[in-house]
């Protein structure tokens, strides 16, 4: 077997060969491994995200382009909240901080902000560790970690991360920082919102672990996050403590279910390549000899769920319907499959799902029965 960086650089030629020579990486962000996490059965969205191909300009070349993700202006309020949030070298962050998440510290003053400038993700994810290490055995002061990097393996494939911010506490544990645009409301955000920040921050907990294991003692990673939000209709910060446990542990163990990368690879035929600047007709035949597994929370969450649902509804799948629905049809795969058990006329009778069908079938044609009106005599 060859040695582990020999496999790695093989695997990145690999990748680079079905991204297509002249195109460039698209980097694989906690949003998307979270996306990921939530979908891990899902062939074609894993390879696509390992090889760094970029679905909403694939999708586009597909014919099926994407709405999914943020606008522009989006990114400008959010960037400008970020740097309103994180000036003077961060004092309103730490003071949130340390008002939400360890009042029994000193309050910050003076916190350390590390230089965290390096060449490449490689250099930028050393040098954060480095700082992190630094930070930890230095207690007694906040030190505030500004876009560190953070490296996750994926499938097989090192993912490089950037969360917005890392504070380390005076006792030395790690605290992650997200900073998202939309609004708390009297002390609430809207739980959706809310619960998609906590799956993304998940990500960023797991890779500080990884980073924190390679230290004796090893510091403690904090499962409450801070969540920095503007208050109510204004521009001013506000923050809240959400604990991430659960999202963390689910996350964990669905991006451990995920198939490895080379795996999937090796499964295409050569000269398998998703190179936009492809024809339509090739590009299609390269992204349909990658199963998908389509659902319709995908449409939330995928650049390619549009042309998946199409895909999905040629081939008449159950899986369109939902994952639940998909769960309680058993071997039934075709909605055109599912319509001829319940009305008898296939399926095996001792199938459980084949029989709650047609029980289903009969009590709805006894209810319609039921409700038939009479005829109305027509008037003389």
């Amino acid at each position: 077997m060859p040695p582990p960086r020999t496999r790695e650089k093989a695997l990145r030629h690999r990748l680079a060969e079905l991204r297509g020579p002249e195109v460039p990486a698209k980097a694989l962000d906690a949003r998307a491994l979270a996306a990921l996490a939530a979908n891990p059965g899902c062939r074609r969205r894993a390879i696509l995200d390992g090889a760094g191909v970029n679905k909403a300009v694939l999708a586009d070349a597909l014919g099926s382009p994407s709405v999914f993700g943020q606008s522009q202006f989006a990114f400008v309020r959010g960037n400008a909240f970020e740097a309103k949030v994180k000036a003077d070298g961060g004092t309103e962050l730490l003071r949130l901080a340390h008002e939400k998440l360890d009042r029994a510290a000193e309050p910050p003053a003076g916190a350390r902000v590390p230089d965290l400038t390096a060449q490449g993700p490689r250099g930028r994810t050393a040098r954060t560790e480095l700082a992190l290490r630094e930070a930890t055995e230095a207690p007694g002061a906040w030190t505030l970690l500004d876009h560190p990097m953070l490296a996750l393996e994926v499938a097989g494939s090192p993912a490089f991360l950037e969360p917005d911010a890392v504070v380390v506490h005076p006792d030395g544990s790690w605290t992650v920082v997200e900073i998202k645009s939309f609004p708390m409301l009297d002390g609430a955000a809207d739980p959706a919102k809310v619960g998609a920040a906590a799956r993304q921050a998940a990500v960023y907990v797991l890779a500080l672990e990884r980073v924190a294991a390679r230290l004796d003692p090893a510091p403690r990673v904090r499962h409450r996050i801070l969540l920095v939000c503007p208050k109510d209709f204004s521009n001013l910060p506000t923050a809240s403590a959400v604990d991430v446990r659960k999202q963390r542990a689910v996350t964990a163990r669905q991006l451990d279910r995920l198939t490895r990368i080379e795996e999937i690879a090796d499964t295409l035929p050569e000269g398998t390549c998703f190179s936009p600047e492809l024809p339509a007709e090739r590009l299609a035949e390269a992204v349909e000899a990658v199963p998908a597994t389509y659902a319709p929370e995908c449409l939330s969450a995928c650049e390619l769920a549009f042309h998946c649902r199409d895909r999905s509804r040629a081939q008449d799948a159950v899986t369109r319907l939902g994952r639940p629905v998909r769960a309680e049809l058993g071997g039934l795969t075709t909605v055109g499959e599912v319509l001829a058990a319940a009305r008898g006329e296939a399926g095996d009778p001792d199938d459980p799902a084949v029989a709650a069908l047609r029980r289903a079938a009969a009590l709805r044609a006894e209810a319609l029965e039921a409700a038939a009106l009479p005829e109305v005599a027509p008037c003389p």
